[in-house]
């Protein structure tokens, strides 16, 4: 009675309100069969793609709430006429959208992502027909898929009928039909129902458009930079975006592809530029072994007290490896890194890093035969977007042709596959066989690149269960739970089945005239001294002096066969010499074509840490704006650092 009794107030004493109420509830009574088809199916394809996850999108029922609505409010401005083809469009593109993106999930395990529509593009019609007849068979119907497909079913059937005037011509609907109209017009639904409806209608949506202000902010955030790299780590924030739906997933691929495009043309202009003045092939094999996600204080060779390098500090005890003391990385994420890392671009060089020639394409103009074994840089429909930040400057088809004269096809779930790739590689005859140095018919000096997975979270996973030694138990951490402490041991197996790994790379070039330089491509956090409660990487906080040391402080190692001692003793004299100079890795690739011996416009003799003009008191700036030695000088004195 109370509730009745509010409504006749309200509805007798504010006319004027209740029209407004009624209004409100407009855009979604003339397109009722969008509003509620749209949302049953972006209910279920978001209950898809989080159905092997724990939380699920927390605000999904609000704000899809409110993006319909809006979205029907904006339809309401449109003439009938217009207004009904605009839906038969919408149902066309977000049921396709739907079906693709769940399919993609169902056979991929990914709904729709950058790497995934850049795979699409680089499609031929050919490569088209034979994917839709592998993969569109009659068990993707009975898969989630099928949920999707059963909604488009219903609502065609429900079209159909009705623009065959089904409901009108059956006699018992339409004799329901004129109940139902009745009804509509009763008194109590145009004046109690209705506004009542309204109302409900304006309180939700207010709700839901505070729920969801922070989501489109961060939407808004994401898709408002200039480059890949900055949009990777907008996504590293705690309050980055949830593309909760198709249609956001597909708008941010699109973006994210047009950015990464952007470079790509660059490049590729880059790429025609590149010269070589001559080369004299100094060192017949170099080896670049780039880790991942290694904090330097857990290996022996920098004072840990475990034995997590037994083979590196083996070697380094034989003289044949030199450790550098004192080096960082530019940035905490590997796709920053890598484009520091290939590019002959510095931290503090006009323009950008596509702006300069990657170091690969010199060594392959220079006449060295490239290969690349990586463990995470092959484009795969699953490749989160950190990857395809990373990878897409080396996955596009003509950089890739430019750089490298061999890749290994696949990757694997432990780094060692990929020395086998190397002997497969060599044994189907893709290592040398054109002019050498001399112009004759026979190897050329080799320079092969080893990209690891190294010590990548999950750590659990980065070593064979068969090869784990360090358990909870080993550690005398008080201050550490258990879980924390098998999350140290985990990590600790990574460094030790890493040293493995690389060790086993170093056997390969024993007998040969072969230089190998390791370095990862940033630290990681693994609860060292102010986080003894925290492991895997800040992107999103200040540089603090704990920051820099534990996730920009790398290793770095180079080791020389006997035969490359003996062949070359002025460098390994320089090797030694140089170990404990200052170095920001962004100034490597400087030092690679020193070793070979390739003379270029593009060498800078003072980013080359071998030189004598090396400039060891470059600043080493970190993430673009903070000087990593002020930040530790600070410390050293005892002050806050920033």
């Amino acid at each position: 009675m109370k509730f009745f009794g509010f409504s006749h107030v309200l509805c007798t004493f504010a006319p004027r309100m209740k029209k407004i109420l009624i209004k409100a509830l407009a855009p979604i009574r003339q397109n009722a069969a969008l509003f509620v088809t749209m949302y049953v199916l972006g209910v279920v394809c978001s209950q898809i793609e989080t159905a092997d996850k724990a939380k699920p999108y927390g605000n999904l029922w609000l704000e899809l709430f409110f993006d319909l609505y809006v979205l029907c409010l904006v339809l309401m401005l449109l003439p009938q006429v217009v207004r009904r083809w605009v839906r038969r469009v919408l149902y066309v593109l977000f049921y396709a959208l739907a079906v693709v993106d769940v399919f993609c999930l169902v056979k991929f395990q990914s709904p729709i992502t950058p790497s995934m529509l850049l795979l699409v593009g680089e499609t031929t019609g050919k490569e088209a027909g034979e994917f839709l007849g592998n993969y569109l068979t009659w068990d993707v119907v009975f898969s989630p898929l099928g949920w999707v497909l059963l909604l488009m079913l219903l609502h065609a059937s429900y079209a159909a009928l009705r623009e065959r005037s089904f409901f009108t011509k059956n006699a018992f609907l339409q004799k329901l039909g004129s109940k139902l109209a009745k009804v509509r017009e009763s008194h109590v639904v145009r004046n109690i129902a209705l506004p009542v409806a309204g109302l409900a209608t304006i309180v939700l949506f207010v709700w839901s458009a505070v729920a969801s202000w922070p989501n489109k902010q961060a939407m808004a955030r994401l898709m408002s930079y200039d480059k890949i790299g900055y949009v990777e780590h907008e996504l590293t924030r705690k309050d980055c975006a949830t593309l909760y739906e198709p249609p956001y997933r597909l708008a941010f691929s699109i973006y994210a592809n047009r950015l990464a495009a952007h470079q790509i043309d660059q490049l590729l202009l880059t790429k025609d530029r590149v010269s070589v003045d001559s080369c004299s092939f100094t060192s017949p094999n170099i080896v670049l072994i780039i880790g991942e996600s290694y904090n330097k204080y857990h290996s022996q060779l920098y004072g840990y007290n475990k034995p997590t390098t037994p083979y590196q500090l083996r070697r380094a005890r034989r003289g044949e490896m030199v450790v550098f003391s004192d080096v960082v990385a530019p940035w905490n994420l590997t796709s920053f890194v890598f484009k520091h890392l290939f590019s002959l671009y510095a931290a503090g060089d006009k323009g950008e890093w596509c702006d300069y020639p990657l170091f690969t394409e010199v060594f392959r103009k220079a006449g060295y035969h490239v290969t690349f074994l990586t463990n995470q840089f092959l484009p795969k429909a699953r490749e989160a977007v950190y990857d395809f930040s990373g990878g897409f400057f080396l996955n596009n088809p003509e950089l890739s042709a430019a750089q490298f004269d061999a890749r290994n096809p696949h990757i694997h779930i432990f780094d060692e596959k990929l020395i086998d790739d190397l002997h497969e590689l060599n044994a189907n005859g893709n290592a040398n066989d054109n002019l050498n140095a001399n112009g004759n018919k026979g190897k050329r000096p080799e320079l092969t690149i080893f990209h690891l997975y190294g010590q990548h979270v999950d750590y659990r996973i980065r070593c064979p269960k068969s090869r784990m030694r360090f358990q909870p138990t080993d550690y005398d951490r008080p201050n550490m739970s258990r879980r924390n402490l098998q999350v140290l041991a985990y990590y600790d197996n990574a460094v030790l089945y890493n040293d493995s790994v690389v060790d086993a790379i170093i056997r390969e070039y024993e007998d040969k005239d072969a230089i190998v330089m390791y370095v990862p491509d940033h630290g990681e956090e693994v609860f060292g001294p102010g986080a003894e409660h925290f492991y895997g990487r800040m992107h999103s906080a200040e540089i603090t002096s704990r920051l820099a040391r534990e996730e920009f402080e790398i290793p770095m190692w180079i080791w020389c066969s006997h035969r490359y001692m003996v062949n070359h003793p002025e460098i390994a004299n320089q090797i030694v010499m140089a170990k404990n100079r200052r170095l920001m890795t962004d100034a490597l690739p400087h030092t690679l074509l020193y070793l070979a011996g390739i003379h270029t416009r593009d060498y800078r003799d003072s980013l080359d840490v071998l030189s004598p003009n090396y400039h060891e008191r470059r600043p080493r700036i970190l993430k673009a704006y903070a000087d990593y030695d002020a930040i530790m000088e600070k410390e050293r004195e005892g002050e806050p650092s920033p």
